[in-house]
């Protein structure tokens, strides 16, 4: 009989305790934020932090024999100096690790696909990085020019293709000279047509070939490119614009068009960035006065605006203002950026420099203040793009 009336007084307190810890959990899950539509959090901002120097870092994946070099940018076989220095600096995102890519993981995630980049030199420059990095998962890598790509590679263990076309102010352009009578009497030898509207025949049929494209445009839209001797001329339907555009309103007409046409004419399930400006770091003058780029140490952080910032008016201030016009061209679009503008601004350590590999090439061009060493910082471009292309493979 007690053992009964201990059972019976116990199940009440049991039921009690129950309910007061059901409304416990209830008032701790009623507090969190409500995230079920959140697959994964967000991903850190690659494009903020800072370069750490370390002895330690690990060799960079590929030395001068990789065929798929570009000469002038193959600074171990040019002989440049601190090749080890220059790669021995790691770029650190703020609050998150950057992973060196993995050739191998990544092309086996790519398998039966294609990657283009679509643009001017500092997008070859990126893509020989590229090339010479997956290289390593596959020797038999062959080059690969087909679809009027100006270079490539073809990965036969994944059946991928990385290619690049050159399109260096994306619009179709043509050189249309004067008579040399008419050249006389003004000085201006011809004139640049660009047609807004129509991208250049290198890449206008090949965008439905490539599951990701990265674009960029910027570094031949100047007047040391197109000077007043030799000027572009803006045409749309056909026509010449008037009143005639300045080069920078040019850009960005052409920048409207091209990214209208990118968003109308290239299938929806392709991944599509845009790469900001890589920075130029010619110091005392620009590439065709005498600049120089021979630092032996990356910038400090409050040295950037003095080398970079427009209202500065100093031989370098492109990059950024260019970057604002294509930002705001992109608002709309579903094309992301790819802002390796800041991170490469602090490297005017990296460049070839004098290092051309050719020995007239500096009398007859002038240091290369431009373009980057490889192995070097383009190899950290791939290691942030190849995250970004694997991070939105998981989200399709």
């Amino acid at each position: 009989m007690p053992s009964k009336l201990r059972s019976s007084s116990l199940l009440p307190r049991l039921l009690l305790l129950s309910l007061l810890l059901l409304l416990f959990y209830s008032l701790i899950l009623l507090r969190r934020p409500f995230t079920s539509n959140l697959a994964s959090p967000p991903p850190c901002d690659l494009f903020s932090g800072k370069w750490v120097f370390n002895p330690e870092t690990p060799k960079p994946l590929y030395d001068e024999t990789c065929p798929f070099h570009r000469n002038a940018w193959n600074c171990l076989r040019n002989k440049r100096d601190n090749m080890d220095v220059i790669n021995s600096w790691r770029w650190v995102p703020n609050g998150c690790g950057l992973r060196r890519i993995d050739p191998t993981r990544f092309l086996k995630r790519m398998r039966n696909k294609n990657v283009g980049f679509v643009g001017d030199s500092l997008n070859e420059n990126f893509l020989v990085s590229f090339l010479c990095i997956l290289r390593v998962a596959d020797p038999s890598a062959v080059k690969w020019k087909k679809k009027k790509a100006w270079r490539g590679a073809y990965f036969p263990k994944f059946n991928v293709t990385v290619a690049y076309h050159r399109a260096v102010l994306l619009s179709k352009y043509q050189w249309q000279p004067k008579s040399s009578a008419e050249a006389n009497q003004d000085g201006v030898k011809g004139t640049y047509r660009v047609d807004v509207d129509v991208p250049a025949n290198e890449w206008i049929n090949v965008t439905s070939f490539y599951d990701v494209l990265i674009f960029n445009s910027g570094h031949w839209w100047g007047y040391d490119k197109f000077p007043k001797e030799s000027p572009l001329v803006f045409y749309r339907k056909g026509k010449p614009i008037n009143p005639p555009l300045d080069i920078l309103q040019g850009f960005e007409v052409v920048l409207q068009h091209m990214v209208s046409y990118i968003q109308r004419e290239v299938p929806a399930k392709t991944l599509k960035l845009w790469r900001l400006q890589s920075p130029r770091h010619f110091y005392g003058g620009d590439w065709n006065q005498n600049g120089s780029c021979l630092l032996d140490k990356p910038l400090e952080e409050n040295q950037l605006d003095l080398w970079f910032d427009p209202r500065n008016n100093g031989v370098n201030k492109e990059a950024r203002r260019i970057n604002q016009i294509i930002k705001n061209e992109l608002q709309t679009s579903n094309i992301k950026l790819l802002d390796l503008t800041y991170l490469s601004e602090f490297r005017a350590d990296a460049h070839p420099a004098i290092w051309l590999g050719k020995q007239d090439a500096v009398a007859i061009w002038g240091q290369d203040c431009m373009h980057w060493c490889l192995p070097g910082v383009p190899d950290t471009w791939v290691d942030i793009l190849s995250e970004l292309i694997l991070t939105n493979l998981k989200t399709e």
